[in-house]
């Protein structure tokens, strides 16, 4: 009889971990799917807009074409994925992506659209709300909240060895490994620390940037604003910023000339 019992009671336990794990399978499968389906639905939506806006302006046509870029890197991504973490970042570099249509329908000057869910990378960046202008070993360096002729290039905001660079438009793609002004990594920092440590006095940096600088400063241990070490980094393309829940959003739909919207 007491046999009987403790196969019974294994029996049981067996049941309860066999249908434990079938309901762990079918949730990450459920976590799975979704995450595939977010990040299609923000690369179609990127798609659509490349697709189908144009621009003659420089600053049009370099955003344009840094979101062409992302949409390619999020069709990669997608193609290629097979976690939630990588369907994320897929989404991520799809979102990035539409933060460049954004930019580049503002240079327009036509309605951006709605607001997009907070790009991960970008947090605690800030944005740039006053132009600003330095010479760095004898390079000008611009930046500015908006396109202009000086200013082709935007950044939808991000940090670049833990300093913190806010969304904006600037002269030069400082934040990419090949610096336009042929300067070289400990160049480009210096281009940082002028445009907007405040220790080079009020120039024109957001409140928000100061507000991330604060806060970069405590994440990696530094004693004050500018102290982050001098080495450069490659943040022009959607880095593994891992996942999270990047927030829900809609770009609607095809109410703005040609895409979805």
């Amino acid at each position: 009889m007491k046999v009987f019992l403790l196969l019974i009671l294994v029996l049981l336990v067996v049941a309860v971990v066999l249908a434990w794990r079938r309901g762990s399978v079918a949730r990450e499968q459920r976590q799975l799917e979704d995450a595939r389906a977010e990040a299609q639905r923000w690369y179609e939506r990127l798609g659509g807009q490349v697709m189908n806006l144009h621009g003659e302006d420089p600053a049009t046509r370099q955003a344009l074409a840094d979101a062409g870029e992302r949409y390619n890197a999020a069709g990669g991504q997608l193609q290629q994925a097979k976690t939630v973490r990588q369907f994320e970042l897929a989404r991520e570099s799809a979102l990035e992506g539409l933060a460049y249509v954004r930019a580049a329908r503002t240079a327009m000057g036509i309605d951006p659209g709605p607001e997009l869910p907070p790009l991960h990378g970008a947090q605690g960046a800030g944005q740039l709300t006053r132009e600003r202008e330095v010479t760095v070993q004898g390079h000008h360096y611009k930046a500015g909240p908006q396109p202009g002729p000086d200013t082709p290039y935007y950044y939808p905001g991000g940090r670049v060895e833990g300093r913190p660079v806010p969304a904006g438009w600037y002269s030069t793609p400082v934040w990419k490994t090949a610096l336009g002004a042929g300067a070289g990594v400990l160049g480009g920092m210096l281009i940082f620390d002028a445009l907007f440590s405040p220790g080079f006095g009020d120039m024109g940096y957001g409140d928000g940037y100061s507000d991330g600088f604060q806060d970069a400063a405590q994440d990696f241990g530094g004693d004050q604003a500018g102290d982050f070490g001098d080495q450069g980094s490659d943040l022009g393309g959607g880095g593994d910023w891992g996942g999270g829940d990047f927030g829900g959003g809609d770009f609607g739909g095809g109410d703005f000339g040609g895409g979805d919207f």
